[in-house]
């Protein structure tokens, strides 16, 4: 099986899927749907192997207590652990949010930073919670890599990383400039829909002719 789609290829593979699937709708919050840059690295944080309604409600409790990385340190690792417990991880979510929100006092006078490098130099925060902060929050055009558009990604051939911060880099290193705003939304909508991890939907799939998973025979399998 060739490694990887070529640019041609790639471009077809967007086109294709911008056509078929939502894209971006008008009242996209992100997955983690916070108000602010803050809450939404700290969500982003909570949300590591956690279920997205074990996430919302660990979140909505700890956000009710305080609401600012200042906010947070004054409480208690008892506070913190209390109303994060939903998300699981509680006790390793609970020292990365203390030492992200002292970071961002320390070093960004308590504003999240604006570019990739800086937010994934906050303790917590890996390439994929900065990237959904960059999109969501300040509006860049970037492809936030999660489960979802990483398994698309490697099935088809767009891009190839062991994980889905060298799948993020290889994506965007081959990604047409014009599909960064809204490339996240196809991938993940066709990883959910037809692309999904178990019995791919690959006879209604509209790129299975260009999917090097599917043209090496790989699929009859499953």
């Amino acid at each position: 099986m060739d490694d990887l789609l070529t640019a041609g290829e790639v471009e077809a593979v967007l086109r294709r899927l911008a056509e078929v699937m939502p894209g971006r709708t008008p009242d996209a919050k992100g997955p983690k749907g916070q108000p602010d840059a803050f809450r939404s690295c700290i969500s982003c944080m909570l949300s590591a192997q956690s279920r997205d309604a074990n996430t919302a409600a660990a979140a909505t409790a700890l956000f009710k207590l305080a609401q600012t990385p200042q906010g947070m340190l004054d409480l208690t690792d008892a506070q913190i652990i209390g109303a994060i417990k939903p998300c699981g991880l509680y006790n390793m979510k609970a020292r990365n949010l203390r030492k992200c929100c002292e970071a961002l006092l320390a070093e960004h006078g308590g504003v999240v930073p604006h570019t990739r490098a800086g937010l994934m130099s906050l303790p917590g925060i890996g390439r994929k919670c900065a990237d959904i902060v960059l999109s969501f929050t300040f509006g860049e055009d970037v492809i936030a890599v999660d489960t979802h558009v990483h398994r698309v990604c490697n099935r088809i051939g767009l891009a190839r990383g062991k994980t889905e911060a060298k799948t993020a880099a290889g994506l965007e290193a081959r990604c047409p400039e014009w599909a960064l705003r809204d490339g996240h939304f196809w991938l993940l909508q066709f990883g959910k829909r037809t692309c999904t991890a178990r019995a791919p939907k690959c006879a209604a799939c509209p790129v299975s002719d260009l999917c090097l998973w599917y043209r090496s025979g790989e699929a009859a399998g499953v």
